[in-house]
This record gives C-alpha cells, structure tokens and sequence, in this order.
C-alpha cells in the first residue's frame, strides 16, 4: 500500500500549520484497525491539509493514496474517505459553485483537485455495491458532484434504489439525484420526473420526503398543488411507522434478504420495472420484520424538513402551514427541529404570522426544557411580532423564577431569553423578573435596554436603579456595573436620579473612563430642561472635554440648556474628526440644532457625496433639519437606499419626517417596492442578527408612515 509515497518531497510544501511532513502519518493513520487514530487522523486531513475548505500542493498529493483507500475493502471507515474525496474535489470552478480567483490564493489547485478526482470517479461506480453501508451512503453524492457523464449516474440511481437495503443509503440516492438536476440542467426534466414518481403515492414515507425535499430544491414547480397535505400525510406516517429489523444472512444468491423487499417496497423506483419485480408478494415483506414497534420520527427527517423548507424560499404561506403541523406533532423533536426552521423563516421572510407564533408560545409550557427553551429563543428575537405568545411568555417567567437570569462561565449574567421577549413587548408582566435582576449582587448586562422597552410602566425601578447606582464603587469595573444602570435611567427620563447620575460622570475612573460618562451624558440630556443643576458641570467640560466626547457633551447640554451659541462650535470642529463614526455623531447633534446651525449646511452638503454610507444618509437628513430644504437631501438618501441595505431604516425615517413620499415620487416608488418584497430587507444567506425581525418590521412600519403622510413633521427650529 502506498507505494511511492515516500518519494513525495512531503516537506517542501505546506498546509494550514506549517510544513506538511506530517501527511504520509495522517494517510496512514487513515488505514490503521485503530477507530482512534483513524478518527485522529480525518481529523488532521479536515483541520490541516483540507482546512476549511482550502486545497494546498500536499492536499494534491494525497489524492492518489486517499483513492488506494477507498477502493481498499480492508480498510475500515472507508465512507468518510471518499466524503473528503469529494469535498476535495467537489469544488467546480465552472459551475455553479464559481469563485473569485483574484480572491482566492491558489485558485489554480482548486481547479487541479477538481481534475484530480473527477478523473478516479469511475471508482465510485464500483461503490455503489460495496459491502460497507457507509461506503454506500457517501458514493451517490461523489458520483453526482464529481463523474463527467452525469446521464450515466443518474440512470445507475434508478437502478440502484430497488435493490438498496440501507435506508439512509436510499435517501442518499434521491440526494443525489437531486444534486444532478441542479447541476445540469439538461437532465433537470428527466430527474424531476422520476423525483415526482416517488413522492407520489405507494412508496414509503421517508423515500416520499426526499423526493419531495428534492423536487424543492431543483423543480419546485412539480411539487403537488397540495404540498402541505402531502408532506404533512407523509410526516405522520412516518411517526405511526413500526421499527423494522432486516433478518440476518444473505438470501439466495448471495443478495441480502432485505435488498429483494425493497424491489417490492419500492415498486416504481427504477421508472420501469420488470413485471415480476412489481408482483413480489407482500408476505415476503412482513416476514422480514419482527412484530411493530412504535417509533418517533428518524432522525434523518429533520435533514429533509430542512431540505424541503429551503427549496419552498419564497412560498411563506405554504411553509407556515407545514410548520404550524410540525409544532402540533406529538414528537417533541419534531417539535424543537420546527422550532429551529420557524427563526430562520421569520427572519428571513414577511408574512403572516400569527398562528404560528401561538403555537411557538405553547411550546412553553411542556416539560421538556430543550423544547421549551428553543421557543422561547425563538421568541425573544420578535420583539412586537411576538404578542399572540404574550400570555404563553407570562405564564412561563411566572412558574420559572430560576430562568430570569442566566449567568455564565465567563462574561456578565443575561436575562433569560423568556423575560426578554415579554419585555420586548412591553408587557408590564415582566416587571417582577427586571426588579429581581436588578437587585442580583452582579445586575445584568442586558436589563437596561429592557427596562426600556417597557416605558413608563418600568418607572417603579427608578428606586432601586438610583439605589445601586448610589452604592456602586467607583472603580476599573465600574462601567460594566454602571452601563445597565445609566441606560434604564435614560430610557425612563428618570431626572430624580440626576444626583446618583452626576456621581457617575464626576467620578469616572480611569479606566474606560469615557464610556462611563457617555452614559451618564447620554442620562443627563435624555431628562431635559429639568437637569438644569447640571450645567455648571456640563459647560466645564464643554471647555475642557478631557476623557469625555466633546459631542456628547455638547447635545448634553443643549438638551439642558437649549444654547445653540455654546454648543455650535463644538459640534462644527467634530466635523473635523478622524473616525467617521466621531463625525456621523457631530452630524446628528447639529442636525438636532434645526435652523440655529444653518451656517454648517455647506459642510454638510459637502458630506453627501462621502463614500460612508451611513454618514451621507445622516448628513442628508440633518442638512434637511439645518435648511428645511428636502430636494437634494431627498436625492442622497434614494442613492444611499439602493447601494446599502443597512441604511434603509434610517433613510425611511427620514423621508417619513420629511414628507417626500408623496404620490408619483420617486421617494413613493421605492417605498411601495419594499413593501411589495416578500423577503426581509436585511436578510442574509449564512449570518443574522438578533434584531433582524425587528429592524425590518420597523422599516415597514416607517415606510407606511411616510407613504401616508407627505406633510412631514418639519425640521428643528
């Protein structure tokens, strides 16, 4: 076995750590009878000579010996072998998996890796057959994404599926056809058309759902009309299914027992049968079996479900529905892996949502805490679309003191996930839980902004918020202490805490000093006029910032005191600033002055062509507060909105104010579009945000103000 491999110069190439003398070990540790070292061994492949993907000279050079591998049936564990193999090879520089060479440093091996393996695919073939399940199970999706006679493997699929006794090895095959069909779209019909044979009726449930999770994928238009009423048949076969264990030893002629129940099971599989295979009597079938067990679903159902939902995209309506049977499933796996796709589609997608949320919210109280704390993930991350689980939420932060605040291993306590969500919605009933965590020894990171969504209702905390804040030691952690506090206190005005708030800005310590007075400058201008003893301290620091944002002083004050004359040149020289974002706050707080800053509306509008996206749409609307002039300000926030999709809250906002929606606009066009869009404008493929859900509710919403109101609220004066 791998002869010549010691005539490879291993050490004069590289991997993802460093030289690659350590390849021929990892080879070999791949053929050792020790299931350790192999294990070790794949390990290394994946971590180092195929790291995240990457294809180096080493990983080249070990194609020919991962081949004498797979091909070897003493070597044991082959099935993840001819996996790698494929990931190896599996990347189509042609195709669609197309990447950039200019960004990829030795683009030229994918291509070789490609060439490589696709070259030894033949071998798969032979695979198909093999012995070892699992060998079986990784060889369809090789031959499907690495053989250059596509036809060939999708006509070996059909023949192979009526005689396949592995289960799992059956759904590869479907898997795989349905890889063809999207890679080549010449044989897209022919596979679709067999696909749609099996979902149909009189095969078994779980060849049914991959079908169809296939046809999602690559032929959408030929699923069933009915496709909810299908799968949802589907799944509840698949949970009233009996356990079913082949018999031991071979049937006559050396085919295993099981394979010749599978030409009866699967009658139609191969398109067209022989006469004789379609008329295997069903006894053979049940004497194959042992007596029904009840079993819940396979634990490869939650794979295709995924599958499916995946392929359906844009079909909201239909997913939900399929969702909203999911959650009615008296498997709870079934249950948490629903759970887990309803985040991704509301993330993802607009729709109508509330019947499914409701059932989100019985998850809470079954007895299941995976179950349990799965929705309630869910439902922490949207925020208003969250109400008809309101009373669910209450009930469950009711009966689970325990859950209000989750500490962990390292970083500060969070508030439960339960908690969080009620108070997003504002809902009084998460008063108990916020006052308990505020009186913990370390108050969480998170309570601030919590307390501020529950508005006035949260004003009883200003007691203990002023209490904490007054005991706390003004030390190198006084910020991470301090943060929650000062945020409350500015999300509820509470002036009467004014005095624990100057404390906090007076005594700053040294360290991260700044964002302490931030805060509490941030406290000090949301209580007002009322704050008036602050400004003595405010003006001293105005001529002498030091640690403290000269900007954030400056609104400090003029949220105070209302003196456009002592704040304006401040603010004028933070245009002059390094950092952009020092900038962008300079922009809003002269924005804020209305027409006492006219005299900066030529700075501002030199900032409308800035390549910062945010600062141009933040000096668009703020040259429109200074001037009360909307057309160019207009002009720049529609340019900004089609280059960036993360400006286009702030930019609704600000045509909403401006009221420049109006009918014919172009302003009223782009807003109608948005609203027209089924998919979330901040939605991304493989990444998301905790507030996505909100933030995008929020640009409808903002959208819908500005479409219905063209007078707009008129700029600062």
């Amino acid at each position: 076995m791998f002869a010549g491999i010691d005539e490879v110069d291993w050490t004069s190439m590289e991997h993802a750590y460093g030289p690659a003398g350590d390849v021929p070990a990892m080879l070999w540790g791949l053929a050792s009878a020790d299931p350790a070292r192999r294990e070790t061994a794949l390990d290394g492949m994946y971590g180092a000579v195929h790291h995240q993907g990457d294809v180096y000279a080493c990983t080249l050079a070990s194609i020919p010996f991962l081949f004498e591998l797979v091909v070897d049936p003493g070597i044991q564990d082959r099935g993840s072998i001819v996996e790698l193999l494929t990931s190896i090879g599996g990347i189509d520089l042609d195709e669609d998996d197309e990447i950039d060479e200019d960004e990829i440093e030795g683009a030229a091996n994918y291509a070789m890796a490609a060439t490589a393996v696709t070259a030894g695919a033949g071998v798969f073939f032979e695979l198909m057959s093999d012995e070892d399940p699992g060998v079986r199970l990784h060889a369809p999706l090789a031959l499907a994404a690495l053989h250059d006679h596509p036809d060939r493997v999708l006509t070996l699929l059909r023949e192979r599926l009526p005689i396949e006794p592995d289960e799992e090895v059956r759904l590869a095959l479907v898997e795989a056809a349905g890889r063809i069909a999207l890679r080549h779209r010449s044989l897209a019909g022919p596979a679709a058309a067999w696909l749609t044979r099996l979902a149909g009726g009189g095969f078994p449930p779980g060849l049914r759902l991959a079908a169809l999770a296939q046809l999602a994928r690559c032929a959408p238009d030929a699923l069933p009309g009915d496709v909810v009423r299908v799968v949802t048949g589907v799944l509840r076969q698949l949970r009233a299914a009996p356990a079913r264990r082949p018999a031991a030893g071979p049937a006559a002629g050396g085919r295993p027992a099981v394979a010749e129940a599978a030409v009866e099971a699967y009658p139609e599989a191969a398109g067209e049968p022989p006469a004789e295979e379609r008329a295997v009597p069903a006894a053979r079938l049940r004497a194959l079996s042992d007596e029904p067990v009840a079993q819940p679903a396979a634990p490869w159902t939650a794979d295709l479900l995924r599958t499916l939902h995946a392929g359906l995209d844009d079909r909201v309506a239909e997913r939900t529905a399929l969702l909203a049977d999911q959650l009615r499933s008296p498997d709870r796996q079934q249950r948490i892996d629903a759970l887990r796709i309803c985040g991704g589609l509301i993330r993802s997608w607009r729709g109508e949502y509330g019947e499914l949320v409701r059932l989100v919210g019985e998850q809470l109280a079954t007895p299941d805490p995976r179950l349990a704390e799965a929705a309630s993930h869910v439902l922490e991350e949207l925020f208003g679309l969250a109400v008809p689980a309101a009373d669910a939420l209450a009930a469950r932060v009711a009966a689970d003191p325990g859950s209000w605040v989750r500490d962990w291993p390292s970083g500060p306590p969070a508030l439960g996930s339960a908690v969080k969500a009620l108070a997003r919605l504002g809902d009084v009933r998460a008063l108990p839980a916020l006052a308990a965590a505020l009186e913990r020894p370390e108050v969480p990171h998170d309570v601030g902004v919590a307390v501020g969504c529950l508005g006035a209702a949260a004003d009883p905390l200003t007691g203990v918020l002023r209490r904490r804040l007054a005991a706390l030691p003004l030390d190198g952690r006084t910020h991470d202490r301090a943060g929650p506090l000062l945020t409350a206190v500015a999300a509820l005005r509470a002036d009467e805490a004014l005095p624990e708030v100057l404390r906090m800005l007076r005594g700053a310590p040294e360290h991260r000093g700044e964002w302490v007075r931030t805060a509490a400058l941030r406290a000090i201008g949301s209580f007002g006029p009322v704050a008036r003893e602050a400004v003595p301290e405010l003006r001293a620091l105005l001529r002498s910032p030091g640690a403290a944002s000269a900007t954030e002083v400056a609104r400090a004050l003029w949220a105070v005191e209302g003196d456009a004359a002592a704040v304006l040149p401040v603010l004028v020289e933070g245009l002059r600033a390094e950092r952009v974002h020092e900038v962008g706050a300079a922009v809003r707080a002269l924005g804020g002055l209305g027409g006492r800053a006219f005299v900066v509306a030529p700075r501002l509008r030199a900032l409308l062509g800035h390549e910062e996206a945010w600062l141009r749409v933040d000096a668009a609307i703020a040259l429109w507060e200074v001037s009360g002039r909307a057309g160019e300000s207009v002009t720049a926030l529609l340019a900004a909105w089609e280059q960036s999709r993360h400006v286009r809250v702030r930019v609704a906002e600000g045509l909403a104010r401006m009221g420049a929606a109006g009918a014919g606009s172009d302003a009223a066009k782009v807003l109608r579009a948005e609203l027209a869009s089924v998919r979330r404008h901040n939605a991304m493929d493989g990444g998301y945000g905790s507030h996505d859900t909100y933030e995008d509710e929020k640009l409808l919403t903002l959208c819908r103000q500005a479409l219905s109101s063209t007078t707009g609220k008129g700029p600062a004066t």
